[in-house]
C-alpha cells in the first residue's frame, strides 16, 4: 500500500507524538521501579535503548520517497526484544505483584506503525506477535495479563480501519479535483473554440451558400462541423452525458453503410451514456481516417465483443496500412486525430487503444473499454 499520500504525513506525526508519550510513560515507571527489579540494571539499559530507538525510528520513519520495510521489521523486532527482556529484568515474583513489562505502552508504536503502513491485516500481525510476547513475558494468564494484548489488536484494526477509510477518501477527492479541472479546461476550450472556430466555419457556410457549386459543398461540410463542436461544447449535453445505461451497438448502427460491416452480437450491449459517446465518436474519428487514408474505394468491419466488466469495438479496414512510425510523426507535427480523437476519448473513460498495422495489410484500431 502507498505510504506517500497526504493524509498519511500528519498520522505519522501523530505516531511520533505517541511514541514520545509512550516512553515519558515509561522512563518514568523505570525511574519509579527500577530499585525493585530484580536486574535493575537492565531496565536502565532497556530505557535507554528506548530512548535511542525512538528518536531513530521517528526520523527514519519521516523520510519521504525510502523504502520503509527494513525500518518496519526493525522497529518490530526492537521492540519484541526490549518485551521479552522484561522477564529477565523485572522477575517473576513483580510480575505477581502487577508490574508491568518495562517498556509498559512504548511496544504499541510499531502495531500502529504497522497499520498505519499497511492496513489493518499487516497492524493486527504486529499487534498479535507483541501482544502474545507480553502475556508469555507475565508467566500467567488472567484478565489483566491478557487486557494489554486486546487493547494492542483493537487498537490495530481501528487503525487500519481508518486508513482504508482515509485512502478511499482521498482517492475520491482525487477524481473530483480531476475532473473539476478537465471541466475548467473545457469550458476554456468552448470559449476558444466559440471566438474563432465557430465564427469561421459560420462563414465558411454563408459564403459558400452565397457563392454556390463546390463552394456550397464546401460551406455545407463546414455547416455540419460547426454543429457537431456546438454540440460538443454546450452545457446541454455534459449534463446529459453520464452514468444511465444506453444500447451502444444502436449508437454504432448509424455508422453502418455500404461501406462499413457492423458486427454485433444479438442482443443489446448495455454501457453507460458517457462511454457510449466515447466509443461512438472515436469509431466515428477511426471510420474518418478510413475514407481519408486509405485510397480508393476502401471497406471497413466495425467489430463489438461483450466480455463481463468490458466491451471491445475493433474497426478494421483493407487499406494500405500505415508506415512505421507515421503515427509517432502525425502527432510531432500537430495532426492529433488519432491521439486525440481514438486514444484520448478511450483513456479518458479509463480504457485503452492498441492499433495493428502493416504496409499492405490494412489497418486494426482495437478499443477496450471497461463497463461499470
Amino acid at each position: 500500500m502507498a505510504t506517500g499520500t497526504a493524509f498519511r504525513i500528519p498520522m505519522w506525526r501523530a505516531l511520533a507524538v505517541f511514541r514520545f508519550a509512550a516512553l515519558a510513560y515509561a522512563g518514568g515507571l523505570v525511574i519509579y521501579r527500577a530499585h525493585d527489579y530484580e536486574h535493575p540494571v537492565g531496565g536502565w539499559v532497556v530505557l535507554a535503548g528506548m530512548v535511542t530507538w525512538t528518536f531513530a525510528a521517528t526520523y527514519l520513519y519521516a523520510r519521504r520517497g525510502s523504502n520503509r520495510w527494513p525500518v518496519l521489521v526493525a522497529d518490530l523486532l526492537v521492540a519484541l526484544t526490549f518485551v521479552l527482556a522484561s522477564r529477565w529484568i523485572v522477575g517473576g515474583a513483580q510480575f505477581r505483584e502487577g508490574f508491568s513489562i518495562v517498556p509498559v505502552t512504548w511496544h504499541g508504536g510499531p502495531v500502529l506503525a504497522w497499520a498505519l503502513y499497511g492496513g489493518r491485516r499487516l497492524g493486527l500481525i504486529a499487534a498479535v506477535i507483541l501482544g502474545a510476547s507480553d502475556i508469555y513475558v507475565r508467566q500467567e494468564t488472567g484478565l489483566s495479563t491478557v487486557t494489554g494484548a486486546v487493547i494492542m489488536i483493537l487498537a490495530a484494526a481501528s487503525v487500519g480501519y481508518v486508513v482504508r477509510l482515509a485512502t478511499e477518501a482521498e482517492d475520491k477527492l482525487q477524481r473530483a479535483v480531476r475532473l473539476e479541472a478537465a471541466a475548467r479546461e473545457r469550458a476554456r476550450l468552448a470559449r476558444d473554440i466559440h471566438d474563432s472556430v465557430l465564427q469561421v466555419l459560420a462563414m465558411v457556410q454563408r459564403r459558400g451558400a452565397e457563392l454556390g457549386g463546390e463552394a456550397a459543398e464546401l460551406g455545407r461540410m463546414a455547416g455540419a462541423q460547426e454543429a457537431a463542436l456546438r454540440a460538443l461544447i454546450s452545457e446541454t449535453r455534459s449534463r446529459r452525458a453520464g452514468t444511465a445505461e444506453v444500447n451502444l451497438v444502436a449508437r454504432l448502427e448509424a455508422h453502418a453503410g455500404p461501406d462499413v460491416t457492423l458486427a454485433a452480437p444479438a442482443g443489446a450491449v448495455p454501457v453507460p451514456e458517457n462511454t457510449a459517446e466515447a466509443v461512438t465518436g472515436a469509431v466515428a474519428a477511426a471510420l474518418d481516417n478510413v475514407r481519408r487514408h486509405a485510397g480508393g474505394a476502401p471497406h471497413a468491419w466495425v467489430l463489438v465483443e461483450s466480455e463481463p466488466g468490458t466491451v471491445t469495438v475493433t474497426v478494421r479496414d483493407d487499406g494500405p496500412g500505415i508506415p512505421a512510425g507515421r503515427l509517432d510523426t502525425a502527432e510531432t507535427e500537430g495532426r492529433l486525430g488519432v491521439s486525440q480523437s481514438i486514444k484520448g476519448r478511450i483513456t479518458e473513460i479509463g480504457g485503452e487503444v492498441v492499433i495493428f498495422s502493416a504496409p499492405g495489410q490494412g489497418t486494426e484500431v482495437e478499443m477496450r473499454v471497461p463497463v461499470r
